[in-house]
């Protein structure tokens, strides 16, 4: 049997697959075949295991939704993103690799701050960080590489004032962070640069018991921590999680969807005179369908036989979830290759469905929202500073953006 399967496996896609030379922004080419012709396939991953992929909107949302699919990564069949991350699976486990009551029970710990009124109200502060960087910005020289000089800085400072974290550490968590989401980081990286972050947290932990402040870290120290409802290994595995995804994912986006913008003009100045904040709000969307920069798919495996697009997914199955591609299925999307920030696209599986909804969202909508209505119109001759075909684009990590992007107005 297993002969045969590895023989099967030999046969199959690999996954992730490479996108199409010159079109950055859209999703491999071989992933809109299978779509079209085979939405429910197996594929063919790093260890040679052939979990299935699923391309479909409808079944993504539907497998998302079930509760006989988990999201454990202790689990056999289980289908790692790397030897990097599978160490790192193995090693630790926060509430969004985990299974209910155990992943609700924890995850209701966290959730307070980003309530979406609570987030609202941190929209001032958002403001004025977005201001004082573009400031920066517009004194200094040009051309300015807008990651280092914005997109980074952003949800850094956001994530840093929600959790309690010292911003001057910020080389620290960003450059493990960045080891950690790259898929061709050996195992015995990621997994020092995990443990660099869990001791960090440990230690602000403690400072906070000591001495808490208005944050979330300190919360879970006085509170979860020191009631027994969570260990502190736990708390810090749970910070460095908000951490890294408060910062590393909005930081892509931010500068990504500059990009995208800066190649369809004609969206970009829609965006940039428009005093509508709904309209806004509506880019912000469309950009998060049309870019899902979550790439290398939501991985779970199933824990019952589940039948879908005339297949049969067995108990034990390794599953992907082609987020990207779902986001361009036109079954769900008109057109969904084209970038029109006028559309309806809030249906979008960017951030995921079901109960492992993405928890920071609602931040996440609202930095973007800030950043796109003020930093076009506060720069309204931003412009690329290299050639397009020079820019570096991270094909090899589990977060997708561009390393650098030159800019000058």
């Amino acid at each position: 049997m297993t002969e045969t399967l590895a023989d099967t496996a030999a046969g199959l896609p690999e996954h992730p697959m490479p996108r199409a030379a010159g079109c950055p922004f859209g999703p491999p080419p071989a992933l809109h075949a299978l779509q079209a012709d085979s939405p429910v396939s197996r594929v063919r991953i790093w260890d040679g295991t052939s979990p299935w992929l699923i391309t479909r909107y409808d079944h993504v949302r539907a497998l998302l939704g079930d509760p006989r699919i988990s999201a454990d990564p202790t689990r056999s069949g289980y289908p790692h993103r790397s030897a990097g991350t599978k160490a790192n699976d193995l090693s630790r486990q926060t509430f969004i690799s985990m299974d209910d009551p155990e992943h609700a029970r924890l995850r209701r710990m966290v959730t307070a701050p980003f309530a979406i009124k609570k987030v609202e109200a941190l929209r001032p502060s958002v403001q004025k960080i977005v201001d004082d960087l573009i400031d920066a910005m517009l004194a200094g020289p040009k051309p300015v590489d807008l990651v280092e000089a914005f997109a980074l800085p952003v949800p850094s400072l956001v994530i840093c004032e929600l959790l309690g974290v010292p911003y001057e550490d910020h080389d620290l968590f960003q450059r493990n962070t960045r080891v950690a989401v790259r898929r061709t980081s050996p195992a015995e990286e990621v997994l020092a640069a995990m443990q660099t972050l869990t001791d960090y947290l440990d230690d602000l932990l403690t400072v906070k018991r000591a001495r808490p402040g208005d944050d979330l870290l300190s919360v879970l120290a006085t509170e979860r921590v020191a009631k027994g409802e969570m260990t502190q290994r736990q708390a810090a595995e749970t910070g460095v999680l908000l951490l890294a995804a408060g910062h590393e994912t909005t930081a892509n986006m931010i500068a990504l969807g500059t990009l995208a913008l800066l190649r369809n003009p004609d969206q970009l100045a829609l965006l940039r005179d428009t005093e509508d904040p709904k309209v806004v709000a509506g880019a912000v969307e469309e950009l998060l369908r049309y870019l899902n920069i979550t790439h290398s798919g939501r991985r779970r495996v199933a824990l019952a036989d589940i039948e879908v697009g005339g297949e049969v997914i067995r108990a034990g199955d390794g599953v992907i979830f082609a987020n990207e591609i779902a986001n361009r299925d036109p079954e769900a999307f008109s057109d969904p290759d084209r970038l029109d920030i006028t559309r309806d696209a809030r249906r979008h599986v960017a951030f995921g469905y079901g109960v492992h909804q993405c928890l920071g969202q609602p931040l996440a909508r609202v930095e973007l929202q800030v950043v796109y209505n003020t930093l076009y119109s506060r720069i309204p001759t931003l412009a690329l500073a290299t050639d397009f075909d020079q820019l570096e684009f991270k094909h090899d990590g589990i977060v997708y953006g561009v390393y650098e992007l030159p800019v000058t107005w």
